[in-house]
């Protein structure tokens, strides 16, 4: 958990530096789409975009976290959002659907997980030929929010991995006012 749980548990102060709904319109998650957010937490964005894509669409969830799925999937219940698929455990080991979705979603964690490289090579197995991955990550600066400057992967060290995954870099742009955003698709 460390730092991640202190700057997730409320929702409101996240929301002061940075918008779910915003960023998914951004990159445009439409209705009957699927999405998968990978270490997904408490569901920041997965219940937005659950919302977004509505009943005909998915929103895979996938975290190690075991009690922030069983808060994900209790608060579903009772917003009933019948549409959200919640799975505990490692993104280095799960593929929760192959060829399914339109968007595979890191919101700020690729640079928690052990093996980058192996949860990029899943992504690429879930995503559709037409799907986009995105990556929302800390900008490598120094700065109060955050995990520590060290673990942050900058976006040409995040545009570095994705393309060794096979993958082929559409936009790096900035995304908030701690972030940074990198849209890329599976080479084919």
């Amino acid at each position: 958990m460390g730092w991640h749980s202190a700057y997730h548990e409320d929702d409101a102060e996240r929301r002061r530096w940075q918008n779910p709904e915003a960023i998914l319109r951004e990159i445009g998650l439409s209705p009957g789409q699927t999405f998968v957010d990978i270490g997904c937490g408490d569901g920041f964005f997965s219940f937005p975009a659950a919302r977004m894509v509505g009943s005909s669409g998915k929103v895979y969830g996938l975290d190690i976290d075991s009690e922030a799925i069983k808060c994900m999937t209790q608060r579903a219940e009772e917003e009933g959002l019948t549409n959200l698929i919640l799975t505990v455990g490692k993104a280095e080991q799960l593929v929760p659907c192959k060829a399914c979705a339109d968007f595979v979603f890191f919101g700020i964690v690729l640079h928690d997980f052990d093996e980058p490289s192996e949860v990029l090579m899943n992504a690429k197995m879930m995503l559709k030929p037409t799907g986009c991955l995105v990556d929302v990550d800390w900008r490598k600066e120094s700065m109060e929010l955050g995990p520590p400057f060290s673990i942050r992967f900058s976006e040409q060290e995040a545009v570095s991995l994705l393309e060794r995954a096979g993958f082929m870099i559409d936009a790096v742009k900035k995304s908030g006012i701690y972030h940074y955003m990198v849209v890329a698709k599976k080479r084919l």
